[in-house]
């Protein structure tokens, strides 16, 4: 457990820099670097000049790091995603009372583990993509610039779905760092990924069959239209985001994401972007079997037995102790007051024969993107069936774990199963047993309203992204208030995070107000509430699970 042995030390006050901080060591030797981050991620510029001869090995060797930082391994995955979102999101729950069970898990947010993703996000991917930009590679290497903005999109999107508004066209440009509101993120995302999707097609056009960024690319082997499927399915999924807050601006994106002409959207497994290679560690392996800091979380166990869903032996493996679920899929309830291991350490946990110390982490698959194309059109932005569009995406999910779908999508009579704790009966602690809450069925029903659906597409959606998806799974919920989760067992937020609501996002870094306090402290102004867990983000219109969305 390499990092957490130093959060202690994180805990107690240890300070990352700022992000224009983090910056600096990369712009110091990124000559000729540009003042105009905004024009310069937007510039649809392609190659035309025969005579720029780009130097593929001294701009490719920054994208495996880029690649591999989006999750991080270990410990950086530890502190970034998987003691936050992958919690919150109902995929996971540690046996490892870290801080005595005061932690993020129970809603009391350490500072010191939620810094690492600040510093991860703009010293691991921000930095080299500006240094990349600083070799003149939009002009000179227009594809590679594409693969870069649309990595660069991927990794900041889990950034400000986490906190709200965040530097991003301003960095590097002062010697502190103004925030973008989160509204403006998204739209220059979407401007970056136009400037993507356009050099791609142009090199692709012009180089039918070429792979020049084939000995970097930890994700696609170098297969350029296979980028172009990502960097449109990305788009979809975006989009979607912001359905509830901006639905034009949802759906013209959503339209032009799936539009044929933009090169496609993933629709098989083999679109699927996974990282892997250059020695990349499975970080979920790794953590749950190097580190026993990893259980799956009940509401997922939940949802999989009551189910009885075919994938749940390949995802998820039978608890061992106490003797009263051994051979069963039992989870832990998130916030659960862990004795110390190996209390807990029996209890379900990822399939490790399954998920391997070199197995790909899943950045997005093609069942997600089905899903989003379901809900697009039973919002009536497309003309798909998305009766269709629900049962390929369960197909897809299936064929990806290797299981069999059988009569799994005309069972209209399971639902989510009441979960158990045997080992939180006792008085001294709060129970965690908990009845289901979630009356959803698998099967498609044309006759219920929208929202019914929705609850169907979202669920299936939440399983079909599991075991990496816990960003992405966290964003949706946020978003619909589905699938159902259970709420934390304790809560040590003080008041500031509703345990009826959930946890909205995560609080800025201290090291933020330490080195860049004007700027965070405007930021924080638009937020509409106090920099804390409790207060949504801007296309989080707090509905959580109790209030429906509306179409």
């Amino acid at each position: 457990m390499k990092k957490l042995m130093n959060i202690s030390a994180k805990s107690k006050g240890l300070k990352i820099p700022c992000a224009f901080a983090l910056l600096a060591a990369w712009l110091v030797f990124a000559s000729g670097c540009t003042k105009q981050f905004e024009s310069m991620n937007t510039d649809p510029s392609g190659v035309t000049n025969k005579e720029l001869l780009p130097d593929f090995n001294n701009i490719g060797l920054y994208f495996p790091g880029i690649q591999q930082h989006i999750f991080g391994e270990e410990g950086d995955y530890q502190l970034t995603q998987n003691l936050n979102a992958d919690c919150y999101s109902g995929y996971y729950m540690s046996p490892d009372p870290f801080r005595g069970n005061i932690n993020n898990q129970s809603y009391a947010l350490v500072d010191g583990w939620n810094s690492d993703i600040y510093s991860m996000a703009y010293g691991q991917v921000m930095g080299p993509v500006s240094t990349i930009a600083s070799k003149g590679t939009r002009s000179s290497a227009p594809d590679f610039w594409a693969i870069a903005l649309v990595l660069q999109v991927q990794a900041m999107d889990r950034v400000t779905d986490l906190y709200g508004p965040i530097p991003y066209s301003k960095v590097g440009q002062g010697s502190t760092t103004a925030y973008d509101s989160q509204e403006d993120v998204y739209k220059l995302f979407f401007l970056q990924l136009d400037t993507a999707v356009s050099n791609l097609q142009a090199y692709i056009k012009a180089n039918p069959g070429a792979k020049p960024f084939a000995k970097f690319d930890m994700i696609y082997g170098g297969d350029y239209t296979e980028w172009l499927k990502y960097a449109n399915s990305l788009r979809l999924r975006l989009a979607m985001h912001l359905s509830n807050i901006d639905p034009a601006l949802a759906e013209a994106q959503t339209l032009k994401a799936l539009d044929p002409s933009a090169g496609g959207v993933m629709t098989t497994n083999s679109d699927n972007a996974t990282i892997s290679g250059y020695g990349y560690h499975n970080p979920i392996w790794w953590i749950g079997t190097s580190w026993t800091d990893l259980s799956v979380g009940a509401s997922m166990t939940s949802y999989l037995n009551g189910y009885h869903d075919p994938r749940m032996p390949i995802m998820v493996a039978a608890a061992t102790s106490p003797s009263s679920i051994a051979g069963q899929y039992v989870g832990i309830r998130a916030g659960t007051p862990v004795g110390g291991k190996p209390m807990y350490n029996g209890y379900s946990t990822p399939n490790f024969n399954t998920i391997q110390e070199f197995t790909n982490m899943i950045l997005m698959n093609a069942a997600e993107v089905w899903f989003l194309r379901a809900e697009a059109a039973l919002r009536g932005w497309t003309t798909e069936n998305p009766q269709t569009d629900y049962e390929t995406g369960v197909v897809a999910s299936m064929q990806q774990w290797g299981a069999t779908t059988g009569n799994y999508l005309s069972d209209n009579t399971s639902t989510q199963a009441n979960y158990t704790d045997p080992l939180t009966p006792d008085a001294s602690v709060p129970n965690a047993s908990i009845n289901a809450i979630s009356t959803v069925h698998i099967a498609w029903n044309p006759g219920a309203t929208k929202e019914r659906n929705l609850e169907r597409i979202i669920t299936q959606k939440w399983i079909a992204m599991f075991p990496c998806g816990g960003d992405e799974a966290w964003t949706e919920y946020r978003r619909t208030g589905y699938p159902r989760l259970f709420p934390v067992v304790v809560n040590n937020s003080g008041g500031t995070i509703s345990t009826a609501l959930q946890i909205r996002r995560l609080q800025y870094p201290s090291s933020e107000y330490n080195s860049n306090k004007a700027a965070v402290t405007a930021a924080v102004s638009t937020l509409g509430g106090p920099d804390n867990g409790g207060t949504p983000i801007w296309w989080d219109t707090n509905k959580g699970q109790a209030v429906p969305v509306n179409f």
